[in-house]
């Protein structure tokens, strides 16, 4: 057991944290990281204690306490930043659309437009693209999640109305995609977030049913009892 001393070291007060992830990036070392719609400190180790994070957290979650610790161990903090970079680089993380955005849809009615009228989108946030999305982004929290095939949204015509209202999406295609980096990420979204269901909308083609097996070993993977159903649209646009 690694010995503790005296020190100075971050305190992040869960009742106050909401989990929005500022504090992550403002923090050098790498030792914060949301797990379960939460900021934790990964490791004593990794945290140096100078308190940069403190001012990034717009809920004053993060303090700056004396107390027995690990010794801060610069030479594993920059390997873990280095190891956590690697990572990030096999994602487009130059484009914008790695950038969390929620929108605001309350004003959005869920009727039929009239005439001349343009349908709104439901969509409540970005990206939906399951390799951009963070497992701990905020909008997955307490979330119904549709976990959609790439070509269902084009196939049926009422996805936004039927599927997307109060929801948070995620898109992938178990067939021309990484299958086992997505039943990855899938299984650590589980983990670090509290997604309430899952909602399966597949086409009828074979090699859809995939996306299906992906959710169900993600979800036992993650050891959470998350309700799943499947939907199925036929390749003429019809839900079967």
């Amino acid at each position: 057991m690694t010995a503790k001393t005296l020190r100075k070291i971050i305190r992040i007060d869960e009742d106050k944290c909401d989990g929005c992830g500022a504090c992550v990036p403002a923090c050098v070392e790498g030792a914060i990281s949301i797990v379960d719609g939460k900021a934790r400190l990964v490791s004593e180790t990794y945290c140096d204690g100078l308190g940069v994070c403190l001012g990034e957290c717009p809920r004053g979650a993060i303090t700056i306490e004396e107390r027995p610790a690990e010794a801060f161990d610069e030479v594993a903090a920059k390997r873990h930043m280095q190891e956590d970079r690697v990572e990030k680089q096999r994602l487009p993380c130059g484009c914008p659309s790695s950038t969390i955005a929620n929108f605001d849809r309350t004003d959005v009615s869920s009727a039929t437009p009239g005439d001349g009228e343009r349908p709104q989108s439901l969509l409540g946030h970005w990206p939906v693209q399951l390799t951009l999305v963070p497992p701990g982004a905020p909008f997955l929290q307490g979330a119904d999640v549709v976990l959609s095939a790439d070509c269902a949204p084009f196939a049926y015509a009422g996805f936004h109305r039927e599927f997307l209202q109060s929801r948070a999406l995620l898109v992938a295609c178990p067939k021309l995609d990484d299958w086992q980096a997505h039943l990855d990420k899938l299984s650590k979204i589980l983990r670090q977030s509290t997604v309430r269901s899952i909602t399966i909308v597949r086409m009828e083609v074979p090699c859809c049913s995939g996306l299906t097996t992906m959710a169900r070993r993600a979800i036992a993977a993650s050891g959470k009892d998350v309700p799943l159903r499947e939907v199925t649209v036929g390749v003429n646009g019809e839900l079967l």
